[in-house]
């Protein structure tokens, strides 16, 4: 495979680390990109062998929606909700916007699966920097790349979410009351609503 085709099969297989391992995007089919295949292999049906066979990509071919979203998750419900788009943002671009939900969305199709198929809501993904700034957000969000999602999932509990959350490949986490915010920033601990509250000024807390 190429490194080209590597990438691609990374993003696909992202939500299927260790628990609390992320997959570096980085084109080498290293170690943890091959765990991560048999991991999917494995929820599949397949045959964990580690190889992205004919069979493997017809099953994630089986996840990608012909306008480039995935099976279980649409563009629309990442949107910011004032400008139904990917525009808006001062920090990123459309483009940069939308590789970045696809990637997510990927993880979050992970852990629908592995929360028994359970659909994944989304409560809020993409801001405009307007939307933002009048929800009180950190000015260097997560959300505002793309790159976050607060979710829910009917008949799980956030502690449930959490769990599985951990085995998705997804460094940055939040505890709230009714929901969960996950995202594929570059900060690895997770943290209540309390302490992210508590650290707004901190780096590990600026990207929420």
């Amino acid at each position: 495979m190429s490194g080209k085709d590597v990438r691609e099969l990374q993003i696909r297989v992202a939500g299927w680390t260790a628990r609390d391992e992320v997959i570096t995007i980085d084109r080498q089919f290293g170690p943890a990109t091959y765990r991560a295949l048999r991991r999917f292999q494995s929820a599949y049906g397949l045959t964990a062998d580690g190889v992205a066979g004919s069979r493997t990509f017809a099953a994630l071919d089986a996840l990608t929606s012909s306008n480039g979203s995935t099976k279980n998750f649409t563009w629309r419900e990442f949107y910011s909700p004032d400008v139904r788009d990917f525009t808006g943002s001062d920090v990123a671009s459309r483009a940069q916007v939308k590789a970045n939900v696809r990637h997510l969305m990927y993880k979050l199709e992970a852990l629908r699966r592995k929360l028994g198929n359970q659909p994944v809501r989304i409560n809020s993904a993409f801001r405009s920097t307007a939307i933002n700034r009048s929800v009180g957000g950190v000015g260097d969000s997560q959300h505002l790349y793309g790159r976050a999602a607060d979710i829910s999932v009917t008949n799980r509990s956030v502690s449930t979410v959490i769990e599985k959350a951990r085995t998705c490949g997804f460094p940055g986490i939040i505890r709230y009351s009714g929901h969960t915010h996950v995202d594929t920033g570059f900060w690895f601990r997770q943290l209540s609503a309390q302490e992210a509250s508590r650290q707004q000024g901190q780096s590990a807390v600026a990207h929420c």
